[in-house]
């Protein structure tokens, strides 16, 4: 019994390889189904190790941490029936899901040499959510794209490596590149929501505003609402969207696509865009929803206990707009004491940004700009894509056309001139 990748497989049902092998690549492509799948080879085969561990992986991304580490224990305690290859994966998956990030990506190096072309134990490093993307390190986008170059003689044209290859390429502003790979893996797996947000972000890093819209016109009409990167995908459409001064569009798309009630997207995913959203639409002029900040505050308190990289570089933005000025403060002291302590990988970034947008709600321009143009070049350690970060980017653009410093908001603007998307702020023209 093999994989889609040629690599051997500890059972002997042939129904649960199957199933297994359809659940893989529904996570690789981000397809709904996933759950499903892995029920289907667990019916066929209870004691398959490593689509438990799969199963513990899928339970992660969904924030369900004691279903994740169940189903990990669950692996392991059955590992011992399976090849070296396999006991290596299923302990890379332990090492992810019951936090120890930094150990798993090393391992995950290691297990590499010896196994490249094993996709699902590689999955976990790429893409900006990732365990390089969530390191913490100022170089994590070059890193991610030198650990990928040298896999890429192991995968061919396979339709999965070339989605995250592409994306590894456009983040570092290499778009046509990308742009051709992401356009040949959408040929062979059209489905792919991984496929297509690669796509979308290539359009995007050209300026290719209207070709992006129209594409994903075409290719979301007939998308999953189940996929894990349903709201995500619909998230860039509501960006096209106000970007090209249809604010009604955008505000339908994220209503019905995006907040907490009508998305069964992971919640890392429904808290950043939500308020990312909605902080853009105030920044293009757009007047403020207070009832829906108040939901998407109500889902940040419900899912998120604790600290956690990337949903730190928005919390404070809810705060500061309700006015919850004892609970920004809260979050702040928390931030900066676990960001000095070296508990949180991007350090005190989330704090300083916190403070920034309370600054911007008390219309303290100055202080926006003195807090936020130092720490542009440092916001690559909260993890995100280049367009995510547009939020920090976009923020410090309406502080300088605020205060009456719009030749230094040019200047900006032709400091990162290697890199042009649209970026809508009230009283300021387009890069």
């Amino acid at each position: 019994m093999q994989d889609r990748y040629g690599l051997e497989l500890s059972t002997s049902s042939a129904a649960a390889r199957d199933a297994y092998v359809e659940g893989i690549d529904q996570m690789l492509s981000a397809e709904a189904g996933v759950e499903d799948s892995l029920a289907e080879a667990l019916e066929a085969d209870p004691n398959f190790a490593l689509a438990h561990a799969a199963l513990a992986r899928q339970h992660q991304v969904y924030a369900r941490v004691p279903e994740a580490q169940a189903a990990a224990a669950t692996a392991v305690e059955l590992r011992g029936g399976t090849t070296a290859r396999e006991q290596r994966h299923i302990e890379i998956i332990d090492l992810l899901v019951t936090g120890k990030v930094p150990q798993a990506l090393e391992l995950i190096g290691r297990h590499l040499d010896d196994h490249p072309r094993d996709a699902f134990a590689l999955a976990p490093a790429c893409g900006v959510f990732g365990a390089i993307g969530f390191s913490g390190r100022i170089d994590r986008e070059a890193e991610l794209l030198r650990f990928l170059e040298p896999l890429a003689t192991h995968y061919g044209d396979d339709w999965w490596f070339a989605t995250v290859h592409a994306f590894a390429l456009i983040e570092q502003g290499q778009w046509d590149r990308g742009r051709r790979m992401a356009e040949r893996s959408l040929e062979q797996r059209p489905a792919s929501a991984h496929g297509a947000h690669t796509l979308t972000h290539a359009l995007l890093e050209a300026g290719a505003d209207n070709e992006a819209i129209g594409f994903l016109d075409g290719w979301l009409a007939d998308s999953d609402r189940a996929s894990v990167l349903h709201c995500h995908i619909w998230w860039h459409y509501a960006l096209l969207r106000m970007a090209a001064g249809d604010d009604e569009a955008a505000r339908q798309a994220v209503r019905e696509n995006c907040f907490p009630e009508a998305t069964t997207s992971p919640p890392i995913t429904v808290f950043s865009d939500s308020s990312s959203f909605l902080w853009r639409s105030e920044l293009a002029g757009n007047a403020r929803d207070v009832d829906a900040w108040e939901r998407v505050r109500e889902f940040y308190e419900a899912k998120f206990p604790r600290p956690i990289v990337f949903v730190d570089a928005h919390v404070g933005l809810v705060y500061a707009v309700l006015g919850q000025t004892e609970q920004l403060q809260a979050c702040i002291a928390e931030l900066q004491e676990l960001g000095e302590g070296g508990l949180l990988p991007a350090g005190t970034t989330g704090a300083t940004l916190a403070r920034a947008y309370g600054a911007f709600v008390d219309e303290r321009w100055s202080a926006v700009i003195d807090l936020l143009e130092p720490l542009i070049p440092q916001v690559v350690r909260i993890g995100g894509s280049r367009a995510q970060r547009d939020l920090m980017t976009n923020t410090l653009l309406a502080a300088y056309v605020k205060s009456g410093r719009i030749d230094e908001a040019r200047a900006f603007c032709e400091r990162v001139g290697d890199r042009r998307p649209t970026r809508p702020v009230a009283g300021f023209e387009l890069c």
